[in-house]
């Protein structure tokens, strides 16, 4: 069975099966979320070899660097070993099953909280550093957009293309398109955008939600798996450098 049909109709339960396990360690969480420090309000000053001092981002502006917090995953697994290419598996059928899996999943973690984003709290689609990230439209026109409709222009446009049976087919028979590749690489160019946006508007949202634990996974092995079969240029991730060269070391 093509492993793409397997997942439109087994797929996306994963990241709810973890929920459900999260919430059986509630009492566990509960208890050191007592002892949790405070997100810090204090910047940083990193020293260059002239001597002179450049003001770092705060971990007020960036909480997700801040070790309390990057150390919460949800599993203990090999993530090199989870993206690697199985034997005698057809790599465009496994990147296939693994963007689908990506796509529900981080679908998933975006809408658990749409309600922390809007276009007054989100007027801008913004990435760490105010990368200011536009949708570009069928005319090749750029668009400013609030967050949530970027978002939302994201979502649609890559369910399209995952539900596109000459694009992402499911029968066992059928054949990938030429050019299948370039397709995953737009569509991880978006999902990672939307990733960047949630990490720097919304990662304190995610942890009042104790979520955050679930997109530190998500995002490494996202990551991880983009590294491997080289689907995101290092201009793409930039403005997140700082946490994948942490989490992925």
């Amino acid at each position: 069975m093509c492993m793409c049909k397997y997942f439109f109709s087994a797929g996306g339960t994963c990241l709810s099966a973890l929920w459900k396990r999260e919430g059986e360690r509630e009492s566990e969480r509960e208890r050191e979320r007592q002892r949790r420090p405070e997100v810090s309000r204090k910047s940083s000053t990193l020293k260059r070899k002239n001597n002179n001092v450049k003001t770092a981002p705060s971990l007020e502006e960036k909480p997700y660097l801040q070790e309390c917090f990057l150390r919460e995953h949800i599993t203990d697994i090999n993530l090199l070993t989870l993206a690697a290419l199985p034997h005698n598996l057809d790599r465009h059928e496994w990147m296939a099953f693994n963007t689908i899996s990506f796509f529900q999943n981080i679908n998933l973690i975006s809408s658990a909280l749409s309600e922390f984003c809007t276009s007054t709290t989100c007027p801008t689609a913004r990435g760490p550093g105010n990368k200011v990230y536009e949708w570009t439209d069928e005319q090749g026109r750029k668009l400013k957009c609030s967050a949530p409709l970027y978002t939302d222009y994201t979502m649609s446009y890559i369910q399209e293309i995952l539900t596109d049976e000459d694009v992402f087919p499911t029968r066992a028979d059928a054949h990938f398109p030429n050019g299948f590749i370039f397709l995953v690489q737009k569509v991880f160019v978006l999902l990672f955008r939307t990733l960047a946006h949630l990490y720097s508007a919304h990662y304190r949202d995610a942890i009042t939600m104790e979520i955050h634990p679930h997109l530190n996974t998500l995002f490494t092995h996202f990551i991880t798996f983009s590294h491997a079969f080289r689907l995101l240029e290092p201009s793409e991730t930039a403005p997140l450098e700082d946490l994948i060269t942490i989490l992925t070391h």
